[in-house]
């Protein structure tokens, strides 16, 4: 079981035991995170004080998913534990009343043991500036991948002024997001307001005193901190937010029987963000979540954006921008954020969907040219394409549904449905 509490002082001497354990978040001066953002989240305005501590929960199973390796001798994907105590400036026992369950998402989220612990706090005051965007309606998480690009566009064609936002971790993504954005308004010149916030928050390398973190690459919680922080923004108007996501990625179905899931995330996953919403709630947090792609595939969503601009050649070419890469910034293998490997989860979906709406993909995989030997034997000994290729010969079991857990509302016949069209698009990849 590794322990990790959050202090918001960093003491003069931080030895390595402590920073073994305690994540630091000062208001100013080193921490353990790299972000303009205080513990208080002033810099967005004034976030809801439960939404600014789920962002806190967010950012320390963010930073502690990162810093426990996954790979115990020869197995890469161990199942872990972790206990943490989590800060809130609220009611600690509303939060402890429904620690059991969020515990539980998080084990379904990420494939570990979580235990969490909440005690009340006191916050280091910080500037808090006005609402920047009081005519938002809505936000939207654009991320830079193709889905919410989509996701995006489609706000934009919805008459409410709403505000995308985008989480910048890897900082070589940043510019993609600002171009998708740019792009979205020239695609669609006369649509609604469409307001876009870049939020910089990632793990440090080092601890305060020199301490370096250990380091784990497949952070399969990412994507909770990226849902935290729109929920934190959406709380400055009490809106809802949109999280687009392909229904059949969200849905997460094995590719295999040694396998939980996809690997693609699983933050999207119905029954996670109705139990997220459900408890966020109880705790007075702003929690309204939709996934407005919930029932396409990522092949329908592409052909549904063509016939929405009406051009297949612009179509391609604006989502041939996007990135869709697992391996994304990883110069080593010769992955920047302009190129994607062409060997992960996400790549391989992406070129079965470009291939499923017909449209040109103009893109750049790092497996149509191997730059040498070394990247080749990485990529391919990380490739999923044998798996997908077993998926996709094994076709959609009903065993496979009755494993997931689905929320009300949901059918079983409606995600074996959803599945199958998504096995359909993927077998053009073989």
């Amino acid at each position: 079981m590794t322990e990790f509490d959050l202090r918001f002082q960093v003491p003069a001497t931080v030895t390595a035991q402590a920073a073994q354990r305690t994540l630091y978040w000062p208001t100013t001066g080193t921490g353990s995170y790299n972000t303009p953002l205080g513990p208080r989240l002033g810099h967005l305005g004034p976030v809801r004080q439960p939404n600014a501590d789920l962002f806190r929960l967010a950012a320390m199973v963010y930073a502690a998913d990162r810093s426990v390796p996954r790979q115990a001798g020869r197995v890469n994907w161990t199942r872990r534990s972790f206990e943490l105590t989590v800060p809130v400036l609220g009611d600690a026992e509303s939060w402890n009343s429904i620690a059991h369950e969020l515990a539980r998402l998080l084990d379904f989220l990420s494939g570990d043991e979580w235990r969490l612990t909440f005690r009340r706090t006191r916050l280091p005051r910080e500037s808090i500036p006005d609402n920047q965007h009081r005519d938002a309606e809505r936000v939207v998480l654009m991320s830079g991948g193709a889905d919410s690009a989509i996701g995006a566009f489609l706000a934009r064609t919805h008459p409410e002024p709403h505000v995308l936002v985008s989480h910048v971790g890897a900082t070589s993504i940043s510019p993609i997001q600002r171009e998708v954005a740019a792009r979205i308004r020239d695609l669609r010149s006369t649509g609604s307001v469409q307001h876009h916030r870049q939020v910089r928050f990632t793990r440090s390398q080092t601890q305060p005193g020199g301490h370096r973190f250990r380091n784990e690459n497949s952070t399969r919680t990412r994507s909770f901190l990226f849902l935290a922080l729109g929920l934190a923004v959406a709380s400055l108007n009490d809106v809802p937010l949109w999280i687009p996501e392909n229904g059949f990625a969200s849905l997460n179905p094995p590719l295999g029987p040694d396998q939980l899931g996809s690997l693609s995330t699983r933050t999207t996953h119905p029954w996670f963000l109705t139990e997220l919403s459900r408890l966020a709630r109880q705790v007075g947090a702003t929690a309204e979540i939709t996934n407005p792609f919930a029932r396409q595939t990522k092949g329908e969503m592409f052909r549904w954006l063509a016939d929405e601009i009406g051009d297949d050649k612009i179509t391609g070419d604006f989502l041939s921008v996007t990135n869709s890469c697992a391996h994304t910034s990883r110069r080593w293998l010769g992955v920047t954020a302009q190129h994607h490997c062409g060997t992960c989860f996400g790549c391989l979906v992406r070129r079965a969907s470009f291939a499923a709406a017909s449209l040109p993909d103009t893109s750049t995989y790092v497996s149509d040219s191997w730059p040498n030997d070394r990247v080749k034997s990485q990529l391919q000994n990380a490739s999923v394409l044998p798996s997908i290729r077993g998926f996709v010969a094994r076709g959609i079991r009903v065993s496979d549904i009755a494993a997931m857990r689905l929320p009300d509302g949901y059918s079983a016949s409606e995600a074996r449905d959803l599945c199958t069209r998504g096995a359909s698009e993927l077998a053009l990849l073989t």
